[in-house]
């Protein structure tokens, strides 16, 4: 490409150790946009990004690297500007399927820079920690394990914790960086073969469009059913946790700042129980006669006052979850049991499901109750492998026994023999 910096680094290989790769460094917006037009074809897409989080209302995109075929690049977005022609490409849902794969590590918050920037999910999103799962591989695994365990690297260190909005960056910096994409279109080759082996490509679509709609949801939802000590407020206190929430919102996104640096979740809850738009009353709170509230006095009582005036019938009510809970044995060994399961699947067993889901599928089981949305362990993939088994194991029909105590999972499932069959009709297992 014309214009652009030809750079150099060293990067560690497999069986030549450190050889000097050319890199882009792509800093104006025309060496942008030649660029993205040079990878816009391209069947392959490897990117990672660097970003800084913990003091801005969203995470704050410093650097972009991306492997592209012959294309290697470090992208600036301070001095590129706007990024979106790239993420454009990366969402593109007109590609064929299967045409194009674009691969990230983690891509949790590359998901959320995509929508974020383009409106749409990553298409032909490839999760190298994701796939890593579907073939019982530890998860979920950091770059720097899956790079060792499958290319047979070493990522270099030290630069985790950098301050990626400092200019100009070190070499280290950059060298660090680019490490981060090297090595993704080995690792897809590597990962791809062995879910193909294993028949599991619609698991991995499945769960990667899972996490994205996830993330996708998360950025356009309301959290302040999150805010903490808020669970046990009464229906109208709720009302005001919500309105102090968009508030606090609209603040922190206008100043680019934390939420909870504007307002800490214990005051939002304490000025719900006292209820009282009355600034006086606001600013006797202790904690809340910070000089950093003096201008914002009236706006929080603002907030009260509207969600006083909110209808009974509007007002939001936690669910007050259901009248039977399950025996702690019987959760912690379901729970227990996935390892089991995910063993004889070969699968990493955090990828299946934790406490949390089997208590939710023991509740839907035990209780049922119409309108209950369907547990995630008796939907899709983990319906097909968990759901079952486990129904089978509230049934008395399946077992577990020790196999092998050498081994670091000992124990299997084993059918019971004569064991009693019930005509119960079952709730749908499918992609509910």
């Amino acid at each position: 490409m014309q214009g652009c910096n030809l750079r150099e680094i060293n990067v560690t290989q497999q069986d030549t150790g450190s050889a000097a790769v050319n890199y882009d460094s792509i800093e104006t917006p025309s060496q942008f946009s030649d660029f993205c037009e040079a990878i816009a074809d391209e069947p392959v897409i490897g990117f990672d990004t660097e970003f800084v989080s913990e003091d801005c209302y969203r995470p704050e995109l410093c650097l972009l690297q991306v492997a592209a075929g012959k294309h290697l690049a470090v992208i600036d977005p301070y001095t590129v500007g706007d990024t979106k022609p790239f993420w454009d490409i990366l969402t593109d849902d007109t590609v064929e399927p299967g045409k194009r794969v674009v691969i990230a590590h983690a891509a949790r918050e590359e998901i959320r820079f995509a929508y974020r920037f383009a409106g749409r999910p990553i298409a032909g999103l490839f999760d190298t920690q994701l796939a890593a799962g579907f073939v019982g591989i530890e998860y979920p695994a950091s770059l720097a394990t899956l790079v060792q365990k499958l290319v047979g690297q070493t990522l270099p260190k030290g630069e985790t914790r950098t301050n990626w909005r400092h200019r100009p960056l070190t070499k280290d910096q950059l060298t660090y960086a680019l490490h981060d994409v090297t090595t993704l279109a080995q690792m897809h080759t590597k990962l791809i073969a062995d879910v193909k082996a294993l028949d599991r490509v619609a698991w991995l679509d499945e769960e990667t469009d899972r996490l994205q709609q996830k993330v996708i949801d998360a950025e356009e939802s309301e959290n302040w059913q999150r805010v903490s000590g808020s669970s046990g407020l009464k229906p109208r206190q709720l009302e005001i946790i919500r309105h102090l929430w968009r508030w606090r919102e609209e603040i922190a996104r206008s100043k680019d700042r934390l939420p909870r640096r504007v307002m800490r979740d214990d005051l939002m809850v304490e000025l719900a129980k006292r209820g009282s738009p009355d600034v006086k009353k606001i600013r006797n709170i202790r904690g809340m006669e910070r000089r950093g509230y003096n201008d914002q006095y009236e706006e929080i009582g603002d907030a009260i006052a509207a969600a006083l005036d909110v209808p009974d019938e509007q007002l939001p009510r936690r669910n007050r979850g259901r009248s039977r809970s399950a025996s702690p044995m019987l959760s912690q060994f379901l729970s227990t049991s996935i390892a089991c399961i995910s063993r004889q699947q070969k699968l990493a067993p955090a990828i299946v499901g934790n406490s949390d889901d089997v208590k939710e599928l023991l509740s839907y089981e035990l209780d049922p109750r119409r309108g209950t949305p369907t547990p995630s362990l008796l939907k899709g993939w983990r319906g097909d492998i968990v759901g079952t088994a486990f129904r089978k194991i509230l049934r008395g029909e399946l077992a577990i026994r020790v196999a092998d105590t050498s081994e670091q999972q000992p124990l299997e499932f084993v059918e019971c023999e004569g064991s009693p069959q019930r005509e119960e009709s079952e709730p749908d297992s499918g992609n509910a």
